[in-house]
């Protein structure tokens, strides 16, 4: 059964005539998808994750764990906007898998981006709920505990981290246009207070604090880098917009390393001066840029930072719950998921089914789960997909040479297997729990695919009419006719002919 899920493959040219079939809307530009991928980067990186890698992974070192990521995210980008502007069509790194390396490997690599997707947007949540409640005590108001953190903190619930949570998949449903508008505003008011805080922090900044520079030793660096990761994921959401795109060829490779280059520079400039404003061991907290004005006594500017804060994280939570819709569109579309998932809205346009159930699992997730858990899960999702992503583009180069390819990967077959190691090292860094829960979650994958998606999948069910086609045909006793025969095989867009061996005269 495996064996012939990995050979299945999604064949290219039915997935070039789907992107001509789409039922989504060509909206989309180079600038809204720069947007869009800065949208999603910058947000939880910059204003949650921050404080927590550096508090307990790295320290002020956290700098060059940035760096780090920022190339391991550099090389999968690379190799993301071969594939975006070869096969541009909705389901990202599930989609390219499809095509390169089989079902089963695509119902992997969509499990993995479900896992990278839900748990960033929980972790994203929950940042929003910490602003949120660090806004409200700038102004002399503290909400009760009970109600903004998890169990886990001491609370009942993140009650703001569920609020805002159903308020963005509001937005994502009512339509792709009018949430890339919001978000190209939020965009520019987040950059706005991210130049702010370092205008601002940068005459404050005590150059003690970033001694010892590497209080966790060179491992600690490495460490950080696997859980800030978590950070970079938003350029991938730029591939699930695809079918929504005006000119997929030219506009995603465009979209991918042009937000990820800006933010990478962004978040460089940010960690030096938010570990040169307080002592990394303070900033374990899932508001870090607040907390550290708020410390300097700077509070007016911790208030403005919470208020731009809100707004880019609101940002983050767009742009990632329509990526994950898409993911479970694409996923229902080719049969691994109920059908209900690819039911598009007659007025709005959009998957309103699986906006609804992503929407509902990221708000438990904000509700109910702490931080540093939901960080860590999502990053050995993502690199995993990275890791197959990269397998996916040196298996199309060979087995499709011919397949047209307006963006080319640099250096490939290097590139490819450089990013390849380098997201395996990381994910070999991740704490041993996260390895532990990560298991869990794919043994869940892989009792839903065997049940339910290997039987359900369009392709298995070519298969089977395909194959009964032939057996029904094949007791029929009817002379061979004098001509070629053209078969078509449903894995393979190519047809192939037959001709029928003829007699000898002398016979």
């Amino acid at each position: 059964m495996v064996e012939q899920s990995v050979r299945r493959t999604k064949p290219l040219g039915e997935l070039i005539r789907r992107k001509e079939g789409s039922r989504l809307t060509r909206t989309l530009g180079s600038l809204d998808l720069v947007a869009l991928g800065i949208g999603a980067i910058i947000g939880t990186g910059i204003f949650v994750v921050t404080g927590v890698a550096a508090a307990q992974y790295a320290g002020p070192g956290l700098v060059v764990s940035f760096v780090l990521a920022g190339i391991a995210a550099g090389l999968a980008a690379l190799v993301y906007a071969e594939l975006a502007s070869a096969i541009p069509i909705a389901g990202s790194a599930y989609t390219y898998s499809y095509a390169a390396l089989g079902e089963f490997v695509a119902w992997i690599v969509g499990w993995n981006l479900m896992l990278e997707y839900m748990v960033a947007l929980g972790a994203v949540a929950i940042g929003w709920g910490s602003y949120f409640t660090d806004m409200m005590r700038s102004v002399g108001f503290t909400l009760p505990r009970a109600l903004v953190a998890s169990p886990a903190e001491g609370g009942i619930v993140n009650l703001p981290g569920v609020l805002v949570t159903f308020l963005i998949a509001y937005l994502v449903f009512r339509g792709t246009k009018q949430s890339a508008s919001v978000n190209r505003v939020i965009v520019f008011i987040k950059l706005a207070v991210i130049l702010l805080f370092i205008i601002l922090g940068i005459k404050y900044v005590n150059p003690a604090n970033w001694r010892p520079f590497l209080p966790f030793g060179p491992s600690g660096i490495v460490q950080g880098a696997a859980i800030i990761f978590f950070a970079y994921i938003g350029f991938d959401a730029v591939a699930t917009a695809a079918e929504e795109t005006k000119k997929p060829q030219r506009d995603l490779p465009i979209g991918i390393i042009g937000s990820l280059a800006i933010s990478t520079i962004l978040y460089i400039g940010v960690t030096l001066v938010l570990t040169g404003l307080v002592p990394y061991s303070q900033l374990n907290t899932a508001s870090p840029v607040a907390t550290a004005l708020l410390r300097v006594g700077i509070p007016f500017a911790g208030l403005i930072v919470s208020i731009g804060a809100l707004a880019g994280i609101s940002s983050v939570l767009v742009v990632m719950l329509y990526a994950q819709s898409r993911i479970f569109f694409a996923m229902a579309r080719d049969g691994l998921l109920p059908p209900v998932f690819a039911r598009v809205h007659p007025k709005y346009k959009t998957p309103y089914f699986s906006i609804l159930i992503a929407g509902g699992v990221v708000a438990l997730t904000a509700g109910f789960l702490p931080i540093s858990i939901v960080a860590q899960l999502a990053n050995i999702g993502t690199l995993t997909a990275f890791i197959i992503t990269a397998v996916g583009v040196l298996i199309l180069r060979k087995k499709r040479p011919d397949l047209p390819r307006p963006f080319k990967t640099p250096g490939t077959p290097v590139t490819p297997l450089v990013s390849i190691a380098v997201s395996l090292f990381l994910i070999l860094n991740l704490p041993p729990l996260t390895w532990i829960r990560f298991a869990v979650w794919m043994a869940i994958g892989l009792i839903i695919y065997f049940v339910y998606s290997y039987r359900h999948s369009k392709l298995n069910v070519k298969e089977q009419s395909f194959n009964l086609r032939a057996l029904v045909m094949a007791p029929v006793a009817k002379p061979i006719p004098e001509r070629e025969t053209t078969f078509v095989d449903p894995n393979d867009e190519k047809p192939f002919k037959v001709t029928p061996a003829r007699k000898d005269k002398d016979s």
